[in-house]
């Protein structure tokens, strides 16, 4: 009993992606090679063209320049043509004709799922020695048609496979250039042209155009391909290493073949160590690609080609001792690869890791702890990765140590009645650890102070405009506006600029009204830009007798980068507003932050500082309020009896040498160059 075949349903059960909308094209050529070798002749007089049939109507745009649509393709060869034999197996589905090929007999199922028909003209050789040339027909209605036959006048072998009315989803995904169009051939059929045996001469042709393939492939290739042999689970691979001239606009790749075609192809770059931008060697750069053929490979072939019936990852079954992953595939051929190209990736290598080094030093200094922990393979970046990227790539490794740090720690505890030599060595190693993350943590922490001390000395500088920021930027800096110290976690503020002392505060508010404050009960709604309790309630020195809350109040008025507006009243002179404030908060009954009530408020000391630059009209504002210039004669300060409150106004320049002297020891043991 014999089976019918649907071909209407086959065509709806062959799965061909947008994304492979030229492989009907390229399996057309592929045939016309088998074909060729079949005459004996495929490197000496086998000739093939690809011709590329454009629509006048269909007009398109491409980076500023007209070009016609395609319509179709055509492909013409001097092979043994569609004889006798080779008919039969063109009409049969799945036909095993050419399986010793690789081929399973439904590649021509491609060309319909792509054009509407295909028209086939072939001039073969007869038994008698005489020429015949076969007109065929071939499309979804009905199937495969000889439309002529007959006796030919010409003395030659010569087919044309014509594949027309390109459907239009496949069209548009299509490379519309002869450029493109012969590169991505080449790429497909690169396999016959790096093999012993050699390829055919191939030209692409696209109206009065044409690209030989021998020459773009001779203008692709740094030099010679070199093969190898390797197993996995017993089967045989081929591994062939090619170098691409660095101006082939090739990525490092890495290509699955199966019939020698083209299946899979993956970008590498990064896969191996010092494997990223271009290579050198003797001849110069290149790019590294290779090409893995196998009679496995051949085996797990979808029959469309485009795809591999081979597990992702590696599936721990019946069959695991003989089913390889394509993981498996991959890990296996990166490592021959790494290999091969071991003594070219020796100056990628050192270049990748000068650059972690570099930037661990200049600016994260927080991951130098954890650095010779990381494998060294880890830290042969490409050079050319961004600050962010390599940073993120550096704190996935410090989360990655401190997950092991805390499992370890867990495993330690829960199996202390073990060895002792054991238990010591495994605590030993845990201290170590646990000492690099916190030298991390500290490190982290005073690289931010850094990143800040330089945003604060770029933002005081006169930008490109000429004019100077304003001073809600540099209070950001110190501080988020309009919060306080109940929703601005201390992680946020950087008081240190001003003075460590101020992160130990009961209290401290940003650019909010007195009013909203619940240290005083003041109603104004004047705002300071900064205001600060600080409460001790158990003094050092011990006594019988219950010692009163002892406070202080800190004032902290923040002034535009060489504003020089300053004069007398309140308004005008940012001493005289700091200590309006300090006034008013006195005046109402001050509280500490929990409520309780602080007594004889006008005795609270004050302490007024006012960060701005000593522009004229701020000199003789201090001088008036007869202030003292300090001996760098960057800033003022004094104490005003009255007001019972210290008084400083700092400059810039000082706040920002101020903060470098007292950080100075912790960024020369970072390593930060000295600014």
């Amino acid at each position: 009993m014999s089976l019918r075949t649907n071909l209407q349903g086959r065509l709806r059960n062959t799965n061909l992606p947008k994304s492979h909308s030229l492989k009907p094209v390229f399996e057309a050529v592929v045939n016309s090679i088998h074909s060729l070798e079949e005459t004996g002749s495929l490197s000496t007089t086998g000739k093939i063209i690809l011709r590329v049939h454009r629509d006048p109507q269909g007009i398109l745009s491409i980076k500023d320049k007209s070009i016609s649509d395609i319509e179709g393709f055509s492909i013409e060869d001097n092979g043994l043509g569609f004889n006798d034999k080779n008919l039969q197996s063109f009409e049969t589905l799945d036909s095993d004709h050419k399986i010793d090929k690789g081929c399973k007999g439904a590649g021509r199922l491609l060309w319909l799922k792509a054009f509407d028909k295909v028209e086939i003209k072939s001039f073969f050789a007869a038994l008698n020695n005489s020429f015949v040339c076969r007109d065929i027909l071939f499309d979804v209605q009905n199937g495969v048609q000889i439309v002529n036959e007959n006796d030919s006048t010409e003395n030659g072998l010569k087919t044309i496979v014509s594949l027309i009315s390109f459907d239009k989803k496949y069209r548009e995904s299509t490379p519309k250039s002869i450029n493109s169009i012969a590169r991505a051939l080449l790429e497909h059929c690169l396999w016959y042209f790096v093999r012993q045996e050699g390829a055919p001469s191939i030209v692409v042709c696209d109206e009065d155009k044409s690209i030989s393939l021998n020459d773009l492939y001779e203008e692709y290739m740094h030099e010679s391909a070199y093969s190898q042999e390797f197993s996995i689970k017993s089967h045989d691979f081929n591994l062939i290493h090619i170098k691409f001239r660095a101006s082939s606009s090739k990525n490092h790749g890495l290509s699955l073949c199966a019939a020698n075609r083209l299946v899979k192809e993956e970008n590498i770059s990064g896969k191996i160590p010092g494997l990223y931008g271009k290579i050198t060697d003797s001849k110069g750069d290149f790019i590294y690609n290779c090409y893995v053929a196998s009679a496995y490979l051949d085996e797990h072939v979808r029959s469309e080609r485009t795809s591999f019936d081979i597990s992702e990852e590696k599936v721990d079954d019946l069959f695991s001792q003989t089913d390889i992953s394509l993981k498996e595939i991959r890990e296996s051929v990166l490592k021959q690869s790494e290999k091969y190209l071991k003594s070219y990736l020796e100056s990628n290598l050192a270049v990748g890791k000068a650059r972690v080094d570099d930037f661990v030093a200049q600016k994260a200094p927080r991951y130098r702890p954890i650095l010779h922990r990381i494998n060294e393979a880890e830290l042969a970046i490409d050079p050319a990765i961004s600050d962010k990227e390599l940073e993120l790539s550096l704190h996935r490794k410090l989360v990655e140590f401190e997950s092991i740090m805390l499992e370890k720690g867990h495993d330690i505890v829960n199996n202390m009645h073990g060895d002792i030599e054991t238990y010591e060595e495994e605590v030993s190693d845990y201290l170590r650890m646990a000492g690099d993350i916190k030298k991390s943590d500290l490190a982290n922490y005073v690289s931010h102070r850094k990143v800040i001390l330089d945003l604060l000395e770029q933002s005081i500088q006169r930008t490109e405009t000429g004019s100077y920021v304003k001073e809600d930027f540099i209070h950001k800096l110190i501080m988020p506006m309009r919060k306080d110290s109940n929703e601005s976690p201390l992680d946020s503020c950087n008081l240190w600029l001003l003075d460590e002392r101020l992160a130990f505060h009961n209290y401290l508010a940003s650019d909010k009204t007195l009013s909203s404050m619940p240290i005083t009960g003041d109603s104004s709604t004047k705002k300071p830009d900064l205001c600060a309790l600080n409460v001790c309630d158990n003094p050092i020195l011990v006594s019988e007798n219950q010692k009163l809350p002892l406070a202080s109040i800190t004032i902290i008025e923040i002034k535009r980068p060489m504003r020089n507006d300053a004069k007398a009243g309140e308004d005008k002179d940012p001493v005289e507003q700091a200590l309006g404030y300090l006034d008013r908060i006195r005046s109402g009954k001050v509280k500490a932050a929990n409520g309780r009530p602080i007594p004889n408020p006008q005795h609270i000391p004050g302490y007024c500082y006012i960060i701005c630059d000593l522009t004229p009209s701020i000199k003789k504002r201090c001088r008036l309020l007869d202030l003292e210039i300090t001996s760098d004669s960057l800033g003022y300060f004094g104490f005003n009896k009255y007001f019972k409150s210290y008084i400083e106004v700092i400059s810039y320049d000082k706040l920002v040498n101020n903060a470098k002297e007292r950080n100075r020891a912790f960024f020369d043991k970072l390593g930060f160059p000295a600014a």
